[in-house]
């Protein structure tokens, strides 16, 4: 199949894009390649366009290509699906949408969540656009038969991520190196939520499974691990890869959300609350989907990537001096009894 990746550079969607050049597929990547140099894998094909640029410009750069299935990694709002239907509309055998776990109901009513939970989240404005997208190509679906098929990951990551609870996303290495030094970290609440972390070459094998597959058209999915751990687990696995005690402070989500508005969407709109997915539906429609990568294992591989080149061991200096802040605040708030 001829599939085309509009983005197609990130964690997820690079383990994505070379399990569909091993599968034989014809990959196209969409990226506007202006910035830095984009490390497109070895037997795919570049096409260089700003996607939120001119609409004009975009349509003529694709209008010489056609594709079996697309997938859009970077669409966030609904004003970036309306512009994917217009591209697509009568041109793609199936649109895939990535969306995000996080748009389920916040809290959730049934700790267990399926592709039924309802989609509800009113502390994060980022599910909250998924959540509209979602909507509007369903409508299109159901009203002009646009094949668009729905994807929702959660915390998905691999050898450059460590998606801890209170890490830095543009710079992950800095929670491991206060891990690797025995440096205090924050833990949110008490540490005993549920979550489920999966790694990125798992999730490929849902995803391109479901890539020409016409049940899957007017489909949801969430593709996520079967591993649940607590975040206790989750701090304490990545410091046992370094062979260290791990150090936790243990503060509330919303103390954390008073001190910093940031964190109401990524704690309390997400990863304070306990999550368990039911996979069955993915496994259903791709029976050769199963994560195998332990969150133990995975951190382990991620670690070693990490530490096998200083080069990739930045350290964001401005969270650092946050948590610290944080914490020092919260301690002298709380002290413990003597």
């Amino acid at each position: 199949m001829k599939i085309l990746f509009i983005g197609g550079t990130g964690l997820i969607s690079t383990a994505c894009s070379d399990l569909t050049i091993k599968r034989g597929h014809d990959l196209t990547i969409l990226n506007r390649a202006q910035t830095k140099k984009i490390p497109i894998p070895d037997g795919a094909q570049l096409l260089t366009a700003d996607v939120h640029g001119d609409f004009d410009q975009l349509a003529a750069t694709l209008a010489p290509h056609s594709f079996d299935v697309v997938v859009d990694w970077i669409a966030f709002t609904p004003e970036d699906v309306e512009r994917d239907i217009r591209l697509f509309q009568g041109k793609v055998k199936q649109f895939i949408f990535i969306s995000s776990a996080s748009a389920y109901q916040k809290p959730v009513k049934n700790y267990r969540i399926t592709e039924e939970t309802p989609l509800e989240n009113p502390y994060w404005q980022y599910s909250r656009d998924k959540i509209a997208c979602e909507t509007r190509l369903l409508d299109e679906y159901h009203r002009n038969g646009f094949p668009v098929t729905i994807i929702r990951p959660s915390l998905t990551y691999g050898l450059t991520q460590v998606p801890l609870c209170t890490g830095s996303w543009q710079h992950p290495y800095t929670m491991l190196d206060r891990i690797k030094h025995g440096k205090k970290v924050i833990i949110p609440g008490d540490g005993t939520s549920l979550w489920v972390c999966t790694w990125n070459a798992d999730f490929a094998i849902g995803l391109v499974g479901l890539f020409g597959l016409p049940a899957a058209i007017g489909e949801a999915f969430h593709i996520t691990s079967d591993e649940v751990l607590t975040w206790n687990q989750l701090y304490e696995q990545t410091a046992e890869a370094y062979g260290v005690k791990l150090n936790p402070v243990y503060i509330p989500s919303n103390w954390l959300a008073a001190w910093d508005g940031e964190y109401t969407g990524s704690l309390i709109g997400d990863k304070s609350n306990s999550v368990v997915f039911d996979n069955s539906k993915i496994k259903r429609f791709v029976p050769d989907f199963k994560c195998t990568v332990s969150w133990a294992e995975g951190v382990k591989r991620a670690i070693d990537w990490f530490e096998a080149d200083p080069g990739r061991q930045t350290i964001d200096e401005a969270a650092n001096q946050e948590w610290d802040q944080i914490i020092t605040a919260f301690e002298e708030s709380f002290p413990k009894k003597k």
